[in-house]
């Protein structure tokens, strides 16, 4: 199991909450400018009984079809020149910049997200960068920015709704143990083809949501992706 998808796990889900981040000096991209939205890393799983996450294919399938929609509709909306790639396999400047930024991905989730593990040189900045294998594609492939997106969505099997049902009993007579049941984790970034660098982030997770549906997967992009469109209010001196 990938390090982000470990991660997210770890992470309270009782409510939504989007929480994003931003280089120094970042501003939404505005203009006659050119993106690429790759390929999104998607997952949609079935939490068993025992607590354990089985993919499902045909979910998975539905979900990254319903979430490339949903990122074309959203994109024609926010202007600019957007092409959305359906395929990461047959281009290796693509499949190299993907898995790239897959690990990098996973290091901001876990360092900027994670109380316990922030890097001592990075706590007060956004400082990270997909580097020259970046800046090779923008200018290769002319674009200007680059979009990503993982999520990961479970949900419970019948085995664990009747567990939770027994733990909601035990309230009853003052035994509390509800176990957790599916959720809802995604992050998003975008990357300036011209540094390299990441200049935003934005994490999401929620106890509920489905990208099964066109309506879910709408309501997921739309929230990690909106908050992209405003700028960082600027800190007060202290």
């Amino acid at each position: 199991m990938p390090l982000a998808a470990v991660l997210l796990l770890c992470v309270g889900c009782v409510s939504t909450a989007t929480t994003q981040k931003t280089s120094t000096g970042y501003k939404p991209p505005s203009g006659n400018y050119k993106v690429i939205v790759m390929r999104p890393d998607i997952a949609a799983s079935v939490l068993t009984a025992g607590g354990q996450l089985e993919q499902r294919e045909d979910w998975t399938n539905q979900a990254r079809e319903n979430v490339l929609d949903a990122l074309r509709a959203q994109q024609e909306l926010r202007g600019g020149q957007a092409t959305v790639t359906v395929t990461s396999g047959d281009d290796p400047a693509l499949r190299d910049l993907n898995r790239l930024h897959e690990v990098v991905g996973q290091s901001i989730l876990l360092h900027k997200y994670n109380p316990m593990a922030q890097l001592p040189t990075k706590k007060t900045s956004f400082d990270w960068t997909l580097g020259k294998l970046a800046t090779d594609f923008g200018k290769s492939a002319g674009y200007d920015y680059a979009l990503f997106l993982f999520a990961r969505d479970s949900f419970s099997s019948g085995g664990r709704v009747a567990l939770q049902g027994i733990g909601m009993l035990g309230c009853i007579v003052g035994v509390c143990i509800l176990p957790p049941g599916g959720s809802q984790q995604a992050f998003a970034s975008l990357v300036d083809l011209k540094s390299g660098n990441v200049i935003w982030f934005n994490y999401n997770a929620s106890a509920m949501g489905d990208i099964r549906t066109p309506a879910g997967a709408a309501e997921l992009v739309n929230r990690l992706l909106e908050p992209m469109n405003t700028e960082p209010k600027a800190k007060k001196k202290t």
